[in-house]
């Protein structure tokens, strides 16, 4: 027999799930926000910034986010929280060039690093280059 008062109650209790849902998720966006920020600065202005440490909060914070809206009642989300997402996605764009920015001036230091070990290991007398240059005899 279908029981109008548990009807009610299970969608009151849905509904209320989805917006705690949505509550947490809002509060884990921020979250995700302010880590992005901090990360985007320390990497601009940190030279000993941890970036393996900012990673692993990056993932917590996903994972928490992940459960958050785990049962949640999307499109209620896709409205509510559109501002946040947009400002998420820009802020991870703009960590993302400063990354990529990051690691490029990492591997210009390397590669000038690795060009200095090879000058200083030869004095050009009997290196790889000079003996395949060599004419025969």
């Amino acid at each position: 027999m279908y029981d109008m008062t548990s009807a009610a109650h299970s969608e009151n209790a849905s509904l209320a799930m989805s917006q705690h849902g949505g509550a947490s998720a809002l509060a884990i966006m921020r979250r995700i926000e302010e880590t992005i920020d901090a990360e985007t600065a320390a990497i601009r202005n940190d030279p000993a910034f941890d970036l393996k440490a900012s990673n692993a909060r990056k993932s917590r914070h996903l994972y928490e986010l992940t459960r958050a809206l785990k049962g949640a009642n999307e499109a209620g989300l896709a409205s509510a929280h559109r501002d946040a997402l947009i400002r998420l996605r820009d802020k991870l764009a703009d960590n993302e060039a400063t990354i990529r920015a990051h690691m490029g001036a990492v591997n210009e230091v390397a590669d000038l690093l690795q060009d200095a070990i090879q000058r200083a290991q030869t004095d050009g007398t009997y290196s790889q280059q000079e003996f395949g240059q060599a004419s025969p005899a």
